[in-house]
């Protein structure tokens, strides 16, 4: 569609966050005036950096390791570097700790990878070998609606006859345990249980990434990346209009001036609240139908110095999974999936500032940690979490300066996408890979109005792909 046939459409999107930003951006490209609604008093959503423990100290809200964002196949189109975002990668992407005081460590290089996992090398290479080295094309592939039809069939059919397996499944291809529990934290990252079906799906894209893009952070912190497509956003509006409103909460739809389309970087509770008698009845059933993801207990860390780990390889690495062997991961996810809080969680853990010193004052240090809990859970889990930690890292609460706890519900409290503590965007199981939320994807019963958060296919991560398919799919919507 060119700009010309988009002369004089206007557009509101609903929230700024990553998925916000990117369905703007489309609009804003293809000439269209977009205006944007964000409640909070910055962009980014879960995607932002704030000080949340002492002052000098940048702690990610949300992410903070980005390996989906440096191989989107969307934001890698964009100049972001123009406006200061730069990619920091550690050594190695991943680090998982083990009781005898080693770690096993994910490597970005395949052939070094290999070598690591010695007699799992080939089961390792047989994986990741043909999807790290066509990462352009399986991110393309997967980063839309399941059903669509493939420009690599057989790519997609080779990830996809693994990827719905369950994790379980898959471990039965690795004879050592270091490598089955690497892999079942990558596993985990999916919320569910790691004999679900589907469970593998999130182990594979990782692995992939961490191959063919690495999992790096964005230096000075995820708020880097917010403000680069702020930045180029504000650029095209200058051409095509429209401007961003900070500090201006959306309730419903009908608040806004009349326009063209209505994008909303919303869960699905939210849209049918919004939309209230614009949608049809059917479909707000469909939407009620949508499950939710459990939720994190987060908790950031200012720290005296980095944390001390048992095993010294663990600092090459940006990320680490503390959780011990497969078996105990398994059993906390199983937990989590039957909606128990584990006696020993599976903790995920970034440590930003050994590889980027910007974040916090001279020789001080940042960790970020989170466990997976049940949709709303209440309960207190910062002793589970730092038992974890102090597990294999002997002495870590000597290092602690400041904590700040972040409960399900004080994460909803700051960015309302997160209601119980998802971070997800909904449940990432089998049915909601194929309907997400409902059969319509993006579009919804009111030709106009459109979602375009992680609730739509692809579903959870910064990357940007929902926005930037649900604002495609808009678009050619007008040319009908």
């Amino acid at each position: 569609m060119t700009d010309a046939a988009m002369t004089g459409r206007t557009a509101h999107v609903v929230g700024a966050g990553v998925n916000g930003l990117s369905a703007a951006i489309v609009l804003a490209a293809a000439g269209v005036r977009v205006d944007v609604w964000e409640a909070e008093a910055t962009a980014g959503g879960a995607a932002r950096t704030m000080a949340l423990t002492l002052p000098g100290f940048h702690h990610d809200f949300g992410a903070a390791v980005l390996p989906m964002a440096a191989g989107s196949p969307f934001l890698l189109q964009l100049p972001l570097h123009k406006y200061g975002l730069e990619w920091v990668h550690p050594p190695a992407p991943l680090a998982h700790p083990l009781d005898d005081g080693s770690a096993v460590v994910l490597e970005r290089d395949l052939d070094s990878a290999c070598a690591e996992f010695a007699a799992d090398g080939a089961a390792w290479r047989s994986i990741y070998a043909p999807l790290s080295q066509r990462w352009p094309e399986l991110a393309a592939e997967i980063q839309q609606p399941i059903a669509h039809w493939p420009r690599s069939p057989l790519l997609l059919a080779r990830f996809g006859l693994q990827a719905l397996q369950p994790a379980t499944w898959q471990a039965r291809r690795f004879r050592s345990e270091q490598t089955r529990a690497l892999w079942a934290g990558m596993a985990a990252h999916s919320f569910l249980s790691l004999d679900d079906w589907g469970s593998a799906a999130a182990a594979l894209v990782l692995g992939a990434s961490a191959h063919a893009v690495g999992w790096p952070e964005a230096r000075g912190g995820t708020q880097a990346l917010t403000n680069a497509l702020f930045a180029h956003l504000a650029e095209l509006q200058t051409t095509a209009g429209g401007e961003v409103h900070f500090g201006t909460p959306i309730h419903e739809l009908s608040e806004l001036p009349k326009a063209d389309l209505m994008l909303c970087d919303v869960n699905p509770r939210q849209m049918g609240a919004m939309a209230r008698d614009t949608l049809s009845s059917g479909y707000k059933r469909a939407l009620k139908k949508f499950r939710p993801a459990p939720g994190v207990f987060k908790v950031d860390y200012a720290l005296s110095a980095p944390i001390p780990w048992r095993a010294e390889e663990c600092s090459r690495a940006l990320t680490v999974h503390l959780g011990g062997s497969f078996a105990e991961i398994a059993a906390s996810e199983r937990a989590m999936a039957q909606g128990r809080v584990a006696d020993a969680p599976f903790v995920l853990l970034a440590q930003p500032t050994l590889f980027d010193a910007s974040r916090a004052p001279a020789g001080r240090h940042i960790a970020w940690a989170y466990c997976h809990v049940p949709y709303g859970c209440t309960e207190d889990r910062l002793p589970a979490l730092e038992a974890q930690i102090e597990r294999f890292a002997p002495g870590f609460r000597d290092c602690v300066l400041a904590r700040g706890s972040l409960f399900p519900a004080d994460l909803a409290v700051m960015d309302s996408n997160l209601q119980g503590g998802d971070i997800s965007g909904g449940a990432m199981d089998l049915r909601q890979l194929f309907i997400r939320p409902t059969r319509r994807g993006y579009a919804t019963s009111n030709q106009k109005i459109w979602l375009c958060s992680s609730s739509t296919p692809p579903g959870g991560g910064v990357h940007g792909m929902c926005g930037y398919n649900a604002a495609r799919a808009a678009l050619r919507s007008l040319d009908k």
